[in-house]
């Protein structure tokens, strides 16, 4: 297939799906939400990691990481069995209410700069929620696309999810700069503004939608009280991960992530402390959350990058080729963007990774979507969320502990960058023979046939 022929493809897939209402109206409650979710962790985290009234050492970055992400983490294949219970228009929109209500008092501890577990604690449940949403809006998305396009709306949703989340961050960033105090007073006021975009998001949610217009379907949903659906979660859990496993060329990306977020840890730690102390040298510790808004700009052009490349790319030449590619090349990235320890060519590197991440993100989906059955996505993209987070906690704390404050150790980047061209020639070996094996990926047109269904 030549480069106008894949182009001219691309375009056709990207015009389809665009023209699907249901998909579209799903995109802007995920892009709304997501700037509410920079605005408020973007507040949350200056309030800590870039607050001249309070500094946090990497050892405290990564328990700030574990508190907020492993505790929904490690029940989040149990939140998976009521994803395939409960309608998900109301999924989408409950969660955001909530969202909407936590946010304030949440605000209000931070004005106060009180040091209590109070506001730590509900702001787990906010995140918690946010990754709830986020795994509704991808069990419903096969709902309002086919099967066959099913890699261009990934490509779509999460880019323009990842991005606005970026633009709520540099909008937390900028007015921090020019409107608002680099204090508790500041990120407190940050941090509420994501009220509005939660109830919004909740509000779309609701109107866009019949009842049961985003699944599950009303043959594959699990009926009975709330407590026998907690007696039978562990029994959907381990059926989740069967189905999964049953799955190879899923189960296979979904480890490939998993490795890649766990390097990719290190090197956030490393980004975060590198900005914050040595790419800042000589100004407080609160200038460098606007100098960190460069690296979001960087990492959020390497999403949108993604989003165009990965849809012709994958198609052409293999989902687990694609794969591959991306991890081979951040390895690359990290030694030569990164081992020089230049502020402007880490850039070159946050954007590498981020192209990545997003490429391999939109992979693993349109995998998990294409061969997992309805009444198990909600399962299986639990499990995966799982350990998308695990991972990256388990790489912070790798890095906090190996890591100099300052962030600098030509070591530890050499070895991860060993670790993601390692990485890509063990995905390249387990996920391409079982491509080969079986005859199914996500390239081509017309989507693979599924195995269970040959």
């Amino acid at each position: 297939m030549s480069a106008t022929v894949a182009a001219q493809a691309q375009a056709h897939f990207v015009r389809a799906v665009l023209r699907q209402r249901g998909f579209r109206r799903l995109v802007a409650i995920r892009m709304i939400a997501q700037v509410g979710d920079g605005l408020f962790q973007g507040g949350l985290a200056g309030s800590v990691l870039f607050n001249p009234e309070q500094r946090a050492g990497g050892m405290a970055i990564a328990a700030g990481f574990a508190i907020l992400l492993l505790p929904y983490s490690l029940i989040g294949p149990y939140v998976g069995v009521f994803l395939d219970r409960w309608r998900r228009r109301s999924i989408i929109s409950v969660a955001n209410l909530v969202r909407a209500g936590l946010v304030l008092p949440i605000a209000l501890y931070i004005w106060q700069g009180e040091k209590s577990p109070v506001p730590f604690l509900l702001a787990l449940v906010v995140i918690g929620l946010s990754r709830f949403f986020l795994a509704g809006l991808s069990a419903a998305t096969p709902h309002v696309v086919d099967d066959h396009m099913l890699v261009t709306a990934n490509s779509f949703s999460a880019t323009l999810g990842s991005l606005s989340f970026s633009i709520g961050i540099g909008a937390g960033a900028a007015l921090i700069k020019t409107v608002l105090a680099t204090s508790f007073h500041g990120y407190a006021l940050v941090a509420a503004g994501a009220a509005a975009f939660y109830l919004v998001s909740a509000l779309v949610g609701r109107v866009s939608y019949g009842p049961d217009e985003l699944g599950p379907d009303a043959e594959d949903r699990r009926h009975g009280s709330i407590v026998s659906a907690i007696g039978e979660t562990s029994r959907g859990t381990v059926a989740g991960v069967r189905h999964l496993a049953a799955k190879r060329g899923a189960a296979y990306l979904v480890l490939a992530q998993a490795m890649f977020r766990l390097l990719y840890g290190v090197i956030l730690l490393a980004s975060l402390l590198l900005f914050r102390t040595e790419f800042n040298r000589g100004q407080d510790v609160s200038g460098s959350f606007g100098t960190i808004a460069n690296a979001f700009a960087a990492g959020g052009a390497g999403m949108l990058l993604a989003s165009f490349v990965t849809p012709p790319l994958s198609r052409r030449i293999g989902g687990w080729r694609w794969v591959s590619i991306v991890l081979a090349g951040t390895g690359a990235a990290v030694l030569g963007f990164g081992l020089p320890f230049d502020p402007t060519l880490l850039l070159g590197a946050v954007f590498v990774i981020n192209l990545a991440a997003q490429g391999i993100k939109i992979v693993t989906d349109t995998s998990l979507q294409h061969e997992c059955a309805d009444e198990f996505r909600g399962r299986v993209f639990s499990i995966n969320d799982t350990a998308f987070n695990v991972t990256l906690v388990v790489g912070i704390y790798l890095g906090a502990l190996t890591l100099p404050e300052t962030g600098h150790s030509a070591a530890m980047l050499s070895v991860v960058a060993v670790g993601y061209v390692l990485a890509a020639a063990a995905y390249a070996a387990l996920g391409g023979r079982w491509a080969r094996r079986v005859g199914d990926d996500i390239a081509g047109p017309g989507g693979a046939v599924s195995p269970a269904n040959q």
